[in-house]
């Protein structure tokens, strides 16, 4: 899983979080075909629910930036059109409007518990409305909205814990996974997943004020993804500094007791 630790914030805050990318980084991931993740895009393509459009909205700038991006950094998939885009990357994909504001095209196969189709033409700030704490993210809003469709290339992480080992959670493909009922911790703890998103703005250029959106699912057992003791005191100290507003949010709540004794143990 490629994720550090470090994203993993004392105390927790829903906050932006953006950092300004190095020359050269990718916003992209080659997906491999035969992998778990590939699996369910492909029944999500398959089944014509992966793409959403404003009417009349040309996503071919957008299409020509991210081709462009996966050129630059060796991915040269063989790509045609926008509908090869889902089962390429890793990477869904959303395009953001500067002048409006609104998400105006999507490509979605693995939400993470919320529908692309429901988000469509919202404006950033509609979007984030749900979030629990989210006044620094609503009021950073507009200046988020900038920031993303300036010409930048921008970066994000967000984690969660689940006991889902899926990665499209879409609410009406795929019901939540109800919490493990175990006699341990440690048993509780081997039934969980540390999920983490990498986001990226990727300028789109072409005359537009476009950025197009990236959102990289990552999925790995948490008694896997925790290498370190260092690593399980952050993880601990994050989730105990959670309010009770983001543990709902989050779908936390029952769940916060027995990672927090696991955490606090010897992790066996």
């Amino acid at each position: 899983m490629d994720f550090d630790f470090k994203h993993i914030a004392v105390p927790f805050r829903m906050q932006p979080g953006l950092r300004r990318m190095a020359q050269g980084e990718s916003h992209l991931t080659r997906l491999e075909p035969a992998s778990p993740l590939a699996v369910e895009k492909r029944a999500v393509v398959q089944a014509g629910q992966c793409f959403h459009s404003l009417p009349g909205f040309d996503p071919q700038p957008a299409y020509r930036a991210i081709s462009q991006n996966a050129q630059q950094q060796g991915l040269a998939p063989h790509l045609q059109h926008t509908s090869d885009l889902p089962l390429a990357f890793e990477e869904d994909l959303v395009v953001l409007d500067g002048d409006t504001g609104q998400l105006t095209w999507l490509c979605v196969c693995a939400p993470s518990h919320w529908a692309p189709e429901e988000k469509l033409g919202l404006g950033l700030g509609a979007v984030h409305a749900s979030v629990a704490d989210n006044a620094q993210l609503m009021a950073a809003t507009p200046h988020l909205v900038q920031l993303a469709t300036g010409g930048g290339h921008w970066e994000r992480f967000v984690w969660t814990i689940t006991p889902s080992a899926r990665y499209d959670q879409h609410p009406a493909r795929q019901p939540r996974t109800p919490w493990p009922q175990t006699d341990t911790p440690a048993a509780f703890a081997a039934a969980c997943y540390l999920r983490a998103e990498r986001q990226t703005f990727l300028p789109v250029g072409h005359g537009t004020k476009q950025a197009v959106f990236t959102i990289r699912v990552m999925l790995q057992p948490l008694t896997q993804a925790i290498q370190t003791p260092e690593q399980g005191r952050q993880l601990h100290d994050s989730l105990a500094s959670m309010s009770q507003a983001v543990l709902a949010y989050k779908n936390l709540t029952a769940a916060r007791a027995p990672l927090l004794a696991w955490l606090s143990g010897d992790l066996g």
